[in-house]
């Protein structure tokens, strides 16, 4: 890797942290001319191996349009345009965009799709589930990959899931723990406790408890059966998403331990490699939503070699 754009302070600098020789443009993707990128980089249009890109992807989330009433138009999905525009000025031999599922059903995505084939690339895209790759995780994100003179298989998927066993079971307590990451844990108050610890170990939810502790805003919802529920040990977690240190949030309470997982727990079920930091300057839940809007990196990872054979292939 050779540079990086990314407009959020503290992505910024939890990239920094792990990633001191890169250079990144702390900015607007759409301030930042492809001139100056290419000049900065000593780039030639069709030097870059590689571009790849996941322009922000709420705009195109379904649980933003969960609720009919919701202006589902969003201009951070106009970034996949600013997207495009590097591949036009660059012209990298390969292009690799990640998103929600949601983008495939978008108008736009479809004609980034027209324009890329109209470029000269041999585009291939599908909606993969991350868990298939090596990660202890449901999650389904649509990749799409692009190369100049080769069309680009998918990783292929692993028969036997990872689980939440194979990603945690090595760390100790959180509370002694020397990983200022895995002492991040999100607190509860003492009612909400004892509730936790009523909740049946690996893979117990609230719907388990008797309905007189139920919580009133719980009797009225009949959705999100997930929250204040465990993960199991020996299945993918779900989803880790922003609110992955709050288990009002989601499946977010470790198997048998009375507490929601820890910053460094959600890490791992995201594939991060154990050291990897993060800045803590604007408190837990800031970490929580870096860490739960990441895509997995041993997912990306796995289709990163698939890039990779087919670009050393072209060389040959």
């Amino acid at each position: 890797m050779i540079g990086a754009i990314e407009i959020d302070a503290l992505a910024a600098t939890s990239y920094r942290m792990n990633h001191p020789r890169i250079r990144l443009w702390e900015e607007d993707i759409r301030a930042v001319p492809v001139s100056e990128v290419r000049r900065t980089l000593g780039l030639e249009k069709g030097d870059l191996d590689l571009l790849a890109g996941c322009p922000p992807c709420q705009g195109f989330s379904s649980l933003r349009t969960l609720n009919g009433s919701r202006d589902v138009r969003d201009r951070r999905n106009s970034l996949t345009d600013e997207f495009l525009r590097f591949v036009r000025g660059l012209e990298p031999r390969s292009i690799m965009l990640e998103n929600v599922p949601g983008l495939a059903n978008r108008r736009r995505f479809r004609e980034f799709e027209s324009m890329l084939k109209a470029m000269g690339y041999q585009v291939n895209w599908s909606v993969l589930d991350a868990a298939r790759y090596g990660v202890p995780q449901r999650r389904r994100r649509l990749i799409l990959l692009a190369a100049t003179h080769s069309k680009i298989e998918f990783a292929p998927a692993e028969p036997v899931d990872a689980t939440v066993r194979d990603a945690i079971r090595r760390l100790g307590k959180p509370d002694n723990a020397d990983d200022p990451l895995h002492r991040i844990i999100g607190r509860r108050s003492e009612r909400i406790m004892e509730l936790i610890k009523l909740i049946p170990k690996d893979g117990g939810s609230r719907s388990d408890l008797p309905e007189h502790l139920w919580l009133e805003c719980h009797k009225k919802c009949e959705g999100f059966k997930d929250v204040y529920g465990r993960m199991r040990w020996d299945a993918v977690a779900p989803t880790i998403t922003g609110g992955c240190l709050n288990p009002s949030k989601g499946r977010f309470l470790h198997p048998e331990e009375d507490r929601p997982i820890t910053a460094r727990e959600a890490a791992l079920l995201q594939s991060f490699p154990p050291t990897y930091r993060f800045s803590t300057d604007r408190g837990m839940y800031a970490v929580a939503a870096m860490i739960g809007n990441a895509l997995p990196p041993e997912f990306i990872r796995r289709q990163a070699m698939q890039v990779a054979a087919v670009l050393k292939g072209d060389h040959r």
